[in-house]
């Protein structure tokens, strides 16, 4: 039985089945998403219907346009000029799909691996993360979703351990599905998607901020298609542009084998 991380898919539901095929999935196989399975790509519909019917043997974490959609879908927010998302919305089984996708975590966690689409904060231990997750997973679930969608809108707040409720969940939300890069202090920044070395100045990648305390697990992401595939022992980076017509990765976790399939749809 083989486990694999694949990232970001955003739609690009034919260019997902050519790397399962390539890649010989079988039934025993797990495969983990590591968040944005919908938007900007073409079939957004076909891969959240592909993602529900895989049961069990699925694990993904939500990204930034995983809940843009349920945001939009709630009446929270509005759609944008490159949102490809009104299938999914048109659909029929739209509720079962939106509930699935709802209930999907922020973070996962199994041995020494963990999966969140963005990144932590450095001052953040596993336990911290996992504590935060399921604190805002409650959150964007409960009867106060419409005040935590609304305030994604807002600049993240710097990160104290005696933050109130509503700020960490602002901040963890941030940090699990759009942060890139923080100070050298470690607080979060928003705003910059280029390339890791050109992170503006007196920021670093999170993933390379001194003294960050998950850098003893192996923390899979998604989200920032200018770093590239990037995979070492404290990183797998997926997202390497397949919705802007790069690549789909795919990373073995048993034993770090790397596939990536040509964009193609």
């Amino acid at each position: 039985m083989a486990t694999w991380a694949i990232g970001d898919v955003q739609g690009c539901f034919r260019t997902l089945e050519r790397l399962l095929g390539r890649l010989g999935v079988r039934d025993g196989d797990r495969l983990w998403l590591a968040g944005d399975l919908v938007n900007r790509g073409p079939r957004s519909l076909e891969v959240l219907r592909w993602a529900r019917e895989q049961g069990p043997r699925l694990t993904c974490v939500l990204g930034n346009h995983d809940l843009h959609l349920l945001g939009v879908a709630s009446g929270w927010r509005r759609l944008k000029p490159s949102d490809t998302l009104e299938p999914v919305l048109k659909a029929p089984d739209r509720g079962a799909l939106l509930d699935w996708l709802r209930a999907q975590p922020l973070l996962h966690r199994d041995g020494r691996f963990v999966m969140v689409h963005a990144g932590l904060l450095p001052a953040w231990s596993l336990d911290d993360a996992e504590e935060l997750a399921r604190e805002a997973e409650a959150a964007l679930r409960g009867e106060g979703a419409e005040r935590v969608f609304l305030s994604l809108k807002d600049d993240p707040p710097e990160w104290r351990a005696d933050l109130k409720k509503r700020h960490r969940v602002r901040l963890a939300v941030f940090a699990f599905t759009r942060m890139r890069v923080c100070s050298r202090e470690g607080q979060p920044r928003d705003g910059f998607a280029g390339p890791p070395e050109q992170a503006p100045k007196g920021c670093v990648p999170w993933f390379d901020a001194p003294g960050r305390r998950s850098a003893n697990a192996t923390v899979i992401t998604g989200h920032w298609a200018a770093a590239g595939l990037r995979v070492r022992p404290d990183l797998i980076a997926l997202d390497s542009g397949c919705v802007w017509g790069r690549s789909l990765s795919a990373v073995r976790l048993d034993d770090g084998a790397v596939h990536q399939e040509p964009f193609g749809d």
